[in-house]
């Protein structure tokens, strides 16, 4: 009996290594970009999404406390253009001498460069204003674009990508699980400190966490490929494997 449609599909789905790697990839570009698209048109056309930007301001600035203004001043502070560099500068080198492979730890610092001139370029070219200075924790002290939020990309950029690539070569369920909850509720926090401090409006984190998406869907269609075409021996097998699954695999004919 022939096999039925879907299982046709499936079939030759699992014939085609190049799909199968970069398909993953290729639906998180598009969602980042849906993501990032519907704010920009919602922060252009002042509809929408951005509706919610002053109110969820003032809201966060009038629960302001001293205790949550100090771990939130010191979140924000330790992943801005200063510190953040740094942590990925040590822990790209350190990767790298102790593990004894470069590909990974390149593919992590290419990204947050990459993360970072995006975010330049969309700054530059939307010129969204800073909210009110009344509002900021430290009134002028944010000069550049608003939107997107720069501190949130860079967070979420190295945390996503960071746990994908540990993550892609130990494919259990507790380093999958600790990848995606740990990547969330870091970039989450990164963007709460920004809006609790008046830097940025709702949309301007939200764009940022959808171009961080972007780049994590680059970064696995890179990674991917160069998984299809082969890895040298100094680098770790990944927890993927670049072979059809054996239950789509075309059985052998008889003799």
């Amino acid at each position: 009996m022939p096999a039925s449609p879907p299982r046709r599909l499936l079939e030759w789905y699992a014939d085609q290594p190049l799909l199968r790697a970069v398909l993953p990839g290729v639906l998180l570009v598009a969602l980042g970009l849906l993501v990032f698209g519907a704010m920009l048109e919602a922060v252009q056309e002042r509809d929408d999404f951005s509706l919610f930007d002053r109110p969820v301001l003032e809201l966060l600035v009038a629960m302001r406390s001293d205790v949550a203004t100090a771990v939130l001043a010191a979140l924000t502070f330790v992943t801005g253009p200063t510190v953040l560099p740094i942590i990925v500068l040590v822990a790209c080198v350190a990767w790298g001498l102790l593990r004894r492979e470069w590909w990974r730890p390149l593919l992590l610092a290419g990204a947050m460069v990459g993360s970072t001139l995006l975010s330049l370029l969309v700054k530059g070219i939307v010129a969204r204003p800073r909210p009110p200075e009344e509002t900021m924790y430290i009134p002028g002290s944010e000069t550049t674009g608003s939107f997107p939020s720069g501190h949130t990309i860079g967070t979420a950029t190295f945390l996503l990508v960071a746990g994908y690539l540990v993550a892609s070569r130990h494919r259990t369920r507790r380093v999958v699980v600790g990848w995606l909850v740990g990547g969330v509720v870091g970039a989450a926090a990164v963007a709460l400190s920004r809006l609790y401090l008046g830097y940025h409006f709702l949309t301007d984190v939200v764009a940022a966490a959808g171009l961080a998406v972007v780049v994590l869907g680059v970064v696995t269609i890179v990674d991917r490929i160069h998984v299809v075409h082969g890895l040298p021996p100094s680098e770790p097998e990944p927890g993927w494997s670049p072979q059809p699954p054996p239950e789509l695999k075309h059985p052998s004919p008889g003799p």
